[in-house]
């Protein structure tokens, strides 16, 4: 009988049993990506480092709604910023989010067009 603990990661997962402090804090990054203009910021993101202005241009909310969205991803330490004279760029914080976000978009990419999961 197969082991049901042994789960297929990419390479650099750092994968433990969760205790209580992990479940909360993937329940909060969770929490965060529950809101489709959260989400898509951080799609966008996820294909580079871009500022609040070119995010506006391609995401369907107003720049305040943007900037707001931002302020809280990077409370949450999920984004970062770099200054460069009077612009301000956002970028992912870490690939494990890049990931999760890509793969939590591909899954629904699934789910709309009906195409047949894989791993």
């Amino acid at each position: 009988m197969p082991q049901r603990d042994a789960v297929p990661t990419a390479p650099d997962v750092h994968l433990r049993a969760p205790d209580s402090a992990r479940l909360t804090e993937a329940t909060g990054v969770f929490a965060l990506l529950s809101d489709a203009t959260r989400l898509h910021l951080l799609w966008l993101l996820a294909q580079g480092e871009s500022d609040v202005g070119s995010l506006t241009d391609r995401c369907d909310a107003s720049r305040t709604a943007v900037s707001q969205h931002l302020a809280k991803l990077r409370l949450a330490g999920l984004v970062e910023t770099r200054r460069e004279g009077r612009h301000v760029y956002y970028s992912l914080r870490d690939g494990h989010l890049r990931r999760l976000v890509v793969e939590a978009l591909s899954h629904a990419d699934h789910r709309v067009s009906g195409k047949a999961p894989h791993d």
